[in-house]
């Protein structure tokens, strides 16, 4: 298939094929040609009711955003004929403002089987955590085996991580702000337990009163977002909410599934299911964030803040981590999911 091009004629010397680039190695200014996996396009409206689309492109490590504007050109085909999950081959100008990174648009088609020789790889388009996602599972497991004491709870655990062993280990855990990528889910619910057993052995030290419940503790962290199993459809390109998951959420999902493995316990006891339901229920927080009610038990108020700081630790630490937009040395742009600006450093 022939690039498809709006731009108006070049000279032979910018016409001429550059060789093959990554979305997320250009620097704002340079054209280039590249790859990128096409993962929303999102409809709109100038306040003249204009139609526009706001396409998001990306490889492995950057997306960019191409407006397409209903006189520029692109817009009929984007209406018509893209579809988020979908390759293409591009050469655009990356530029970076207030609102993130973008592109402007200079050729387009989709991925053809010929590319792979140019080094077309659809691997390389899907983010992934650092570390092995089977081990980070068995790990787990191991935690589960070692710190929760009570048998019934532990049993418990254990069976919701067996049961659900192939989704976990490949799942994001959300759709965007943090972890958002394979074994995204297992990295993020890993860490949240590794800080969990910590702060119980540390409480239950500072204030034995409390009769503090390690058990509890660590088996909340483990399953405090065991609904997105069945909130969150999982491929590689993406996640996406499931009907059941807009229409009910992973923390009531969750509670339904801890429920039910607790009664297929023979005499799995009362209170010990009460206090582990509202863990679950509780975990968020605040109603706003989707918690039906603030975290009442010692054990679910320290679920929430080790979910917390997790979640929020690693939105600070992908920003930071992004590539510095020119003249922004010393702080981070504003369009990220803590929604301020962070401090870099002064400059060199």
């Amino acid at each position: 298939m022939k690039w498809c091009s709006h731009m108006a004629k070049t000279s032979p010397r910018q016409d001429a094929e550059p060789r093959i680039v990554r979305l997320s190695d250009l620097e704002p200014g340079q054209q280039g040609d590249f790859f990128a996996l096409l993962v929303k396009k999102d409809p709109g409206k100038t306040r003249d009711g204009k139609p526009f689309y706001r396409a998001a492109f990306r490889d492995a490590n950057r997306t960019a955003t191409a407006m397409i504007w209903a006189d520029g050109g692109w817009f009929e085909d984007c209406e018509q004929h893209w579809q988020p999950g979908q390759y293409f081959k591009i050469r655009a100008r990356y530029f970076e403002n207030q609102y993130g990174a973008g592109i402007e648009l200079e050729k387009l088609r989709p991925v053809e089987e010929a590319d792979q020789k140019a080094g077309f790889d659809p691997g390389e388009f899907h983010a992934h955590s650092r570390f092995d996602p089977i081990a980070m599972h068995a790990e787990l497991i191991a935690i589960a085996e070692c710190e929760i004491a009570d048998p019934q709870v532990r049993l418990l655990t254990v069976t919701l991580l067996r049961d659900h062993a192939d989704v976990l280990i490949r799942m994001a855990a959300a759709v965007h702000h943090h972890h958002a990528f394979q074994g995204g889910f297992v990295e993020h619910v890993l860490s949240v337990t590794r800080t969990a057993v910590y702060l119980a052995d540390k409480y239950v030290e500072y204030y034995p009163a409390l009769n503090l419940s390690k058990s509890l503790a660590v088996a909340g962290a483990i399953l405090h977002d065991i609904g997105k199993v069945h909130e969150l459809a999982h491929s590689p390109e993406r996640s996406e909410y499931t009907p059941v998951g807009r229409l009910i959420g992973h923390i009531v999902i969750g509670r339904d599934m801890v429920r039910a493995a607790a009664a297929a316990i023979p005499d799995f006891d009362a209170e010990t299911l009460l206090r582990l339901e509202h863990l679950i229920l509780a975990h968020q927080g605040v109603p706003e964030w989707g918690s039906p009610i603030p975290p009442s038990t010692p054990e679910a108020l320290l679920v929430h803040y080790a979910d917390d700081i997790d979640a929020k630790f690693h939105m600070m630490a992908m920003a930071l981590t992004a590539p510095v937009t020119a003249g922004n040395e010393a702080f981070t742009a504003r369009d990220n999911p803590l929604q301020r600006r962070l401090f870099r450093g002064l400059p060199q």
